[in-house]
């Protein structure tokens, strides 16, 4: 569980879209639930041993390293066009559910860190366990992924009306925009 969390508290495009979510309160359950259920399949997989297969085939973490470098471009371009004009929670116009879904198995499958992380990295640490013990692990990666996007959806409810304000929204997207770029060229350059 902690090495599950340790992979997946750091902060990225990701955890800042639910955070954001989280705030917004808007379908928070559903972003919940792709981001929990996106980890745990991937968790799974690389128990399952398709680690290997990612790693026999790095032409697939290519082309999601190109995409999901144009994806966080495009988000990061967003989060300084709603820092520009900034409005509160009240006045943003909402999402719609499937917009919010589609954004977030974006954020979750366009990383090809993602990949690297749970499905070789955890699924490779499963793997040393020997066969008796490489499902706890998983089981405690997952139960890590469950407790964090949970956590982070839902504990953002207590700070909404804190950061609620036109301008903390400026600093919070201007903040996001800044992330993505540095993510994206990050994918791009490693």
């Amino acid at each position: 569980m902690l090495t599950g969390l340790a992979l997946i508290v750091a902060i990225g495009a990701q955890n800042a879209f639910v955070l954001r979510q989280g705030i917004r309160r808007e379908h928070i359950g559903a972003v919940v639930v792709v981001c929990m259920a996106g980890d745990a399949l991937l968790i799974v997989g690389g128990t399952a041993g398709i680690g290997a297969l990612v790693t026999r085939f790095p032409e697939v973490l290519e082309v999601l390293r190109w995409a999901g470098a144009a994806y966080l471009l495009w988000f990061a371009v967003r989060s300084f066009m709603a820092a520009v004009k900034p409005s509160a929670l009240e006045e943003e116009a909402p999402n719609s559910k499937n917009s919010v879904i589609a954004t977030t198995a974006a954020l979750t499958f366009l990383n090809p860190h993602v990949y690297l992380d749970t499905v070789v990295l955890l699924g490779s640490l499963a793997n040393q366990l020997g066969p008796d013990l490489r499902w706890t692990f998983a089981a405690g990666a997952v139960t890590g992924s469950v407790l964090w996007f949970s956590g982070l959806g839902y504990g953002a409810r207590a700070l909404a009306g804190v950061l609620s304000s036109p301008r903390t929204w400026r600093w919070i997207d201007a903040s996001i925009g800044v992330l993505m770029v540095i993510l994206a060229i990050r994918l791009v350059l490693h």
